[in-house]
């Protein structure tokens, strides 16, 4: 509870000193410029990253030994996208259908851990497309890249070192959880039948992020070049990972207005283009809705209570 509130916080602190930094005028800009060719793309792009997040989320669990058809979870991951976009940290959607999933198929822990490790595959690819683009394109984090690659090899060998350094073998809860780990990554993400899945489904979603960052930036007014925008935009999808946001807003508004007023541009444009972003993923993300309203409308309302523990 102390984190989830920690979290609330933290996005609404970095959302005043954004205001007071800027003021509100950025953020009403980029939605008065939203413009029906922008919702258009959003969509498509929104569909296509939607389809790739279900298909590697159904190749991670049926490595996991869990039966997940895509169909059902391009359903589960609307849903997803949509409770991420409009609730606060950004992850509550993930964890609903973690859940979710986990009890359909009678084992909550395969279910929450298919997720956990789809998710983080993307993240892997994310900051592996970031190096490359970072490294290719001027930034202003391109002076600190070698040491920031240095560091997270060092984080990987440190990994691969303990993992084989803890006792795999006993009762203890390390060595179970690192027994499950192992496991999970070797049947889930590196099986011969999901690894190139789980990359193609990571790279095309990324690609997606990406180009509905660069609608955003053109609807925003920035003439910018590619080359200019493409390392910006990309240091504001890594913020996106960190659960401090209010529907989506926060890490993501203060890491662009930071990048954009760093690369010469100005903190006023990069706070409108990521404020354009979250209105066109949020549009992009309105199926959910329809999947929740859905799912109200063919439970009854006894057993949506029942489902909630009494509904208080």
């Amino acid at each position: 509870m102390f984190w989830a509130w920690a979290r609330v916080f933290g996005g609404l602190g970095l959302l005043a000193a954004l205001l007071w930094q800027v003021g509100g005028g950025p953020f009403l800009a980029g939605v008065r410029l939203i413009d029906a060719p922008a919702l258009a793309a959003a969509l498509l792009i929104g569909v296509l990253t939607t389809v790739c997040a279900a298909w590697r989320w159904s190749l991670v669990a049926g490595g996991l030994g869990v039966r997940l058809p895509l169909a059902t979870a391009v359903a589960h991951c609307y849903r997803a996208v949509f409770l991420n976009a409009t609730l606060p940290g950004g992850v509550l959607g993930d964890v609903h259908r973690a859940v979710r999933h986990g009890r359909d198929a009678g084992d909550v822990s395969r279910g929450i851990r298919a997720v956990v490790w789809e998710r983080t595959a993307g993240q892997v690819v994310l900051v592996g497309v970031a190096l490359v683009v970072l490294t290719a394109f001027p930034s202003p984090v391109r002076p600190y890249l070698p040491a920031a690659a240095a560091l997270l090899v060092a984080g990987g060998l440190a990994a691969v070192l303990l993992a084989r350094v803890l006792p795999r073998t006993g009762r203890s809860r390390w060595a179970r959880a690192l027994r499950t780990a192992v496991t999970d990554v070797r049947s889930g993400l590196l099986a011969r039948r999901t690894w190139f899945g789980v990359l193609v489904a990571s790279a095309v979603m990324v690609a997606g992020h990406l180009a509905t960052f660069l609608v955003a930036a053109r609807t925003a007014g920035s003439d910018a070049p590619l080359s200019r925008l493409l390392p910006l935009t990309l240091l504001a999808l890594l913020a996106m990972g960190l659960p401090l946001n209010i529907a989506g807003f926060g890490p993501r508004e203060g890491v662009a207005a930071w990048a954009f007023g760093a690369a010469g541009l100005s903190a006023a444009e990069g706070v409108a283009t990521a404020t354009v972003y979250g209105a066109l993923v949020l549009a992009a993300s309105l199926p959910g809705a329809a999947v929740l309203l859905a799912r109200r409308a063919r439970i009854p309302a006894p057993a949506r209570e029942a489902a909630s523990g009494g509904g208080c």
